[in-house]
Protein backbone atom coordinates (compact mmCIF):
# COMPACT_ATOMS: atom_id res chain seq x y z
CA UNK A 1 0.00 0.00 0.00
CA UNK A 2 2.70 2.68 1.06
CA UNK A 3 5.54 3.77 -1.47
CA UNK A 4 7.76 5.44 0.79
CA UNK A 5 11.32 4.37 1.01
CA UNK A 6 11.96 3.01 3.87
CA UNK A 7 9.41 0.35 3.53
CA UNK A 8 6.24 0.95 6.10
CA UNK A 9 7.02 -0.14 9.21
CA UNK A 10 5.03 -3.43 10.67
CA UNK A 11 2.37 -3.32 12.84
CA UNK A 12 4.42 -4.19 15.58
CA UNK A 13 6.19 -0.57 15.03
CA UNK A 14 2.58 0.95 14.28
CA UNK A 15 3.99 4.33 15.90
CA UNK A 16 6.17 4.94 13.01
CA UNK A 17 3.58 4.21 10.70
CA UNK A 18 2.94 7.39 8.19
CA UNK A 19 -0.62 9.44 7.49
CA UNK A 20 -2.02 8.73 4.05
CA UNK A 21 -5.39 9.95 3.92
CA UNK A 22 -6.72 12.42 6.88
CA UNK A 23 -10.27 13.12 7.36
CA UNK A 24 -10.63 14.98 10.77
CA UNK A 25 -14.18 16.13 9.85
CA UNK A 26 -15.25 12.34 9.91
CA UNK A 27 -12.63 11.44 13.18
CA UNK A 28 -10.56 9.21 10.93
CA UNK A 29 -6.69 8.56 9.42
CA UNK A 30 -6.13 5.99 7.40
CA UNK A 31 -1.60 5.01 7.82
CA UNK A 32 0.53 3.96 5.15
CA UNK A 33 0.80 0.31 6.97
CA UNK A 34 -3.41 0.03 5.97
CA UNK A 35 -4.58 0.84 9.53
CA UNK A 36 -7.27 3.20 10.25
CA UNK A 37 -6.90 5.38 13.60
CA UNK A 38 -10.16 7.19 15.25
CA UNK A 39 -9.68 10.27 17.32
CA UNK A 40 -11.06 8.30 20.33
CA UNK A 41 -7.83 6.17 20.14
CA UNK A 42 -9.52 3.52 18.87
CA UNK A 43 -7.73 1.24 15.62
CA UNK A 44 -8.76 -0.67 12.78
CA UNK A 45 -6.05 -3.49 11.54
CA UNK A 46 -5.48 -4.33 8.23
CA UNK A 47 -6.16 -7.73 9.41
CA UNK A 48 -9.59 -6.83 10.83
CA UNK A 49 -8.81 -7.01 14.37
CA UNK A 50 -9.98 -4.11 16.00
CA UNK A 51 -8.37 -1.92 19.41
CA UNK A 52 -10.35 -0.44 21.96
CA UNK A 53 -10.36 3.07 22.52
CA UNK A 54 -8.11 3.94 25.62
CA UNK A 55 -10.29 5.66 27.51
CA UNK A 56 -9.22 7.39 31.02
CA UNK A 57 -11.21 6.72 33.70
CA UNK A 58 -13.70 9.00 34.97
CA UNK A 59 -12.36 9.47 38.13
CA UNK A 60 -9.19 10.70 36.73
CA UNK A 61 -10.25 13.64 34.85
CA UNK A 62 -10.01 17.41 36.01
CA UNK A 63 -13.25 19.20 37.00
CA UNK A 64 -13.27 23.09 36.36
CA UNK A 65 -14.91 24.47 39.57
Amino acid sequence: MCSHQPSCPSLVSQAAAHVVAAHPEQGWSLLCDGAIVFDDSGELLPDGRVVAPHRVPAGRLAMAA
